[in-house]
């Protein structure tokens, strides 16, 4: 009986020990490839990163990691034309992430997250200058909110002779096309009683904002409308986690 109890501190100690030695090894890894990512994304502070999965150690063993969760609290993607559009709390959950002999590069095999792009972020692609949409008369978008039931408010103002300026708004469809966020008005708006072409008028409540290179090639999936901007889903294969 005093064999089988030391026997049995013994695993326990051994087993506490290799936990112990674990998670110090995943704290680490995780601090590796958040800097890592940090350079090749050239991000402004370092990301989240964390290795999900216990015992980490067998996975690095097998150069595979089962899955691996990354958040960039605030992430410049190209906009396009050399503009450049904040996107805020992009997160990311990539699955079977297998990593090079050297640990010089991870790819995962597949990945999906969020992100969020603020109204005011979305309102740089929409005329904010005033534009004519008729001979004296000019129009602009001045604002961008939550519309209710996944729409998105457009704010117009509208400025002609005899009645002046007037504000008015009308609720858009905000969907994903490629690469490219896109704004489309559900209902022409009546131009303070102006008969104007459809085709003047969408120049001004239409638009579209392009967003390109995004970490590590993962690409727009569906976007909706939500209180503080628009909630965009990612996805992607193959993609580079670092390298």
């Amino acid at each position: 009986m005093r064999a089988l109890r030391i026997l049995l501190i013994v695993v326990v100690v051994l087993g506490g020990l290799f936990v112990a030695a674990d998670r110090l090894a995943v704290n680490f890894a995780e601090g590796e490839v958040a800097d890592r990512l940090k350079t090749t994304e050239n991000l402004a502070a370092t990301p989240d990163v964390s290795i999900n999965g216990f015992p980490f150690l067998t996975q690095l063993a097998g150069s595979t990691l089962d899955d691996v969760e990354v958040g960039i609290k605030d992430y410049e993607a190209a906009a396009g034309d050399g503009e450049r559009i904040r996107i805020d709390d992009l997160t990311a959950n990539m699955k079977g992430v297998e990593f090079s002999g050297d640990y010089s590069s991870a790819t995962a095999a597949s990945a999906t997250g969020t992100a969020t792009i603020a109204y005011d972020e979305l309102l740089k692609a929409a005329k904010s200058e005033p534009t004519e949409v008729a001979p004296g008369v000019t129009a602009r978008v001045v604002s961008l909110s939550d519309g209710g039931n996944g729409k998105i408010k457009v704010g117009l103002e509208v400025e002609a002779p005899v009645i002046g300026t007037r504000e008015m708004s009308v609720l858009s469809t905000v969907s994903v096309k490629g690469d490219t966020v896109e704004v489309r008005t559900d209902s022409l708006p009546d131009l303070a009683g102006l008969d104007l072409a459809e085709d003047s008028v969408r120049e001004i409540t239409d638009f579209q904002q392009a967003i390109d290179d995004l970490p590590g090639g993962i690409q727009l999936d569906k976007v909706e409308a939500a209180p503080n901007g628009v909630e965009i889903s990612v996805q992607g294969s193959n993609v580079q986690l670092a390298g």
